[in-house]
């Protein structure tokens, strides 16, 4: 999530709800939301589906053994997704009040300690969205490496692209936390730092993921 603009007063939309036309319009559109936290929300809610999906793929008879694992996979994917359809409404929310924090008044030493304390409890808001990203991401990466040995071979394409999403969304996530980690305290900005590191570590993980997934198309 960039700075944002502080002469809008846009509100955050629902992305449970538009179309994708209208998602995709809005985030051409000169307004301060969505953008790319909204982004990483969405590829890890798409990694998710995936899963999802190659795990429906999985139960034809032949699969009986593994459906108990299957069945979990839906399970946890689905709701892996629908969190981050959340998120990426919380992202746009929190962009906006980022931007709402810095437009309060800074008049008197009052005005300003207040104005602040509201911009920091703003941007660690807007730190803690991605960071939430990167834990669905972090859990469907894991669904999706699971999966990948027992899946429909016919579809297992799709837990490549289940990976590469994955990873977008790890990405992109990193990028909305530093930009608001660079605005805070370093007392606040130190609770982000572990997440960076698990972000090169999913990444890593996604990466050798797509390489399996492009091995067993290839043999």
């Amino acid at each position: 999530m960039s700075q944002p603009s502080t002469s809008s007063t846009d509100t955050a939309p629902s992305f449970g709800e538009v179309t994708l036309a209208q998602y995709l319009s809005d985030l051409a559109a000169k307004i301060p939301a969505p953008g790319g936290g909204a982004v990483a929300a969405l590829h890890a809610a798409q990694a998710a589906a995936l899963v999802a999906m190659v795990a429906r793929y999985t139960t034809r008879t032949k699969d009986a053994d593994n459906r108990p694992v299957v069945d979990r996979i839906i399970e946890a994917a689905d709701a892996a997704r629908e969190r981050a359809l959340e998120l990426a409404d919380a992202d746009a929310a929190a962009f906006l009040a980022v931007g709402a924090a810095y437009k309060l008044p800074k008049d008197t030493p009052e005005d300003r300690a207040a104005r602040t304390a509201a911009i920091n409890a703003a941007l660690v808001e807007a730190a803690r969205v991605p960071t939430a990203v990167v834990d669905e991401a972090d859990e469907v990466l894991s669904l999706a490496a699971e999966l990948f040995p027992i899946g429909n071979p016919n579809v297992v394409t799709d837990i490549g692209a289940a990976a590469d999403a994955c990873c977008a969304a790890a990405a992109s996530s990193q990028l909305n936390i530093e930009i608001n980690l660079a605005s805070l305290p370093a007392a606040e900005g130190d609770r982000f730092a572990s997440v960076l590191v698990r972000i090169e570590e999913l990444t890593a993980r996604a990466d050798a993921l797509h390489a399996d997934v492009v091995h067993a198309v290839r043999k």
